[in-house]
């Protein structure tokens, strides 16, 4: 049988891109993972997720276990409904939908706003998932740099203007990660967001906005695009797998009606009404306020330590993004090969993730690497640090 044949073109074309998490370094067990995109482990509050498993089936018997699930999976919604008004985004019950993480959030959305055909506009670098995610869909992908300001929203407008004097397809949607950038840290200007959405207006795209980090800001957290946006253009993707387990799969879109509706026609019943239970009753059982606090106070101090620690370590053609929140700093190193330096590093017992995967071009990351403050200790971080700045010492040799 030639299990080929049966494949249609588009899958044909997807299944020719790097396989899905392609780009995860293969790490000695007792290696520094200064590559892991995770929360501290003793930031996970997996007591209070067992406590409220606990509660959940004590109070409701075998009722979340049923396909329709507990009604408290309406009080996560509600939930979700009064933190986006709490953050300046008001959203009716039929503007927000529920979903298995940020990740089906966002290929939900590519899936029906995207075909061959269409054309979508990410940042470079960008989220490398969400790259995978769209060449699924689309060969048409187009780039436009990242500062530390965030998305160059001037050569954005370049861009969109020589499209529509050309009569080229026009994007169906920029994807964006505006409040520490996913890998390079950075937060965009409210400058900048308020042009972003001039021109989504002016050109007639729409905004998918991803704000899995947008409430990790050291000092304070900036105003989300949809907050801005008084002409429903955005779709906003929020997520709790950074601040509270990532493995409890909790995402939603908060869009305008029509666009729920079809984004839940695809969708269907593929989510964890389990998960969703449990996530409520821990967040009815949680002061969530003092939680991000804790987070923040937590992943700032981690931060500070990498920050001191690069400085000290990183030879002179090293730069960084000094970033407001997060979880990652963005490193260049001029004149060296990322993807050649992580062997020598995991060799050394410390791992990073190297820029290439976060490019549609690899090409323009081979002197990049990102760096994850979130998941170890701060101990480990310096000393992580300083191994890579010995390795990158003798690679330059």
């Amino acid at each position: 049988m030639n299990t080929e044949s049966f494949f249609p073109k588009n899958i044909k074309a997807a299944l020719q891109n790097n396989p899905p998490g392609d780009w995860i370094p293969s790490v000695p067990a007792k290696a520094i993972r200064l590559h892991s995109g995770y929360p501290a482990p003793h930031l996970v509050p997996s007591k209070d997720l067992k406590e409220a498993v606990a509660q959940l089936l004590e109070e409701e018997n075998d009722l979340p276990l049923h396909y329709i699930g507990s009604p408290r999976i309406d009080k996560l919604k509600e939930w979700v409904r009064l933190r986006q008004e709490v953050r300046g985004m008001v959203a009716k019950d039929d503007e927000l939908l529920i979903t298995a993480g940020a990740c089906q959030a966002i290929d939900l959305i590519a899936r029906i706003f995207l075909d061959k055909d269409a054309v979508v506009i990410v940042e470079s670098p960008t989220y490398m998932e969400a790259l995978e995610i769209f060449q699924n869909y689309t060969e048409q992908i187009i780039t436009v740099p990242v500062d530390k300001d965030g998305l160059q929203t001037g050569q954005l407008a370049e861009l969109l203007a020589e499209r529509k004097q050309k009569g080229l397809t026009m994007p169906s949607f920029l994807y964006t990660i505006p409040t520490f950038h996913n890998p390079t840290g950075t937060t965009m200007t409210e400058e900048r967001r308020g042009q972003v959405l001039k021109l989504a207006e002016e050109y007639d795209f729409l905004v998918l906005e991803d704000d899995a980090y947008g409430e990790l800001g050291f000092k304070e957290n900036p105003k989300t695009l949809k907050s801005m946006d008084t002409k429903d253009r955005v779709l906003y993707v929020g997520s709790l797998s950074k601040v509270v387990a990532p493995g409890m799969r909790i995402g939603w879109v908060h869009a305008t009606e029509r666009f729920i509706q079809a984004l839940f026609w695809f969708k269907k019943d593929l989510e964890h009404p389990f998960a969703q239970a449990t996530m409520a009753t821990l967040l009815e059982n949680t002061d969530f306020t003092s939680r991000l606090q804790t987070l923040s106070e937590s992943y700032q101090r981690k931060c500070q330590v990498m920050l001191a620690a690069l400085e000290k370590s990183l030879p002179e053609n090293a730069s960084w993004f000094v970033p407001k929140g997060g979880y990652f700093v963005w490193v260049k190193i001029t004149g060296v090969d990322t993807e050649k330096l992580l062997s020598k590093a995991t060799e050394g017992g410390v791992s990073f993730l190297p820029g290439k995967y976060f490019f549609l071009d690899q090409a323009e990351g081979a002197e990049y690497l990102r760096l994850s403050f979130s998941y170890e200790s701060e101990e480990n971080i310096e000393e992580g640090i300083q191994v890579l700045g010995d390795v990158v010492q003798s690679f330059l040799r």
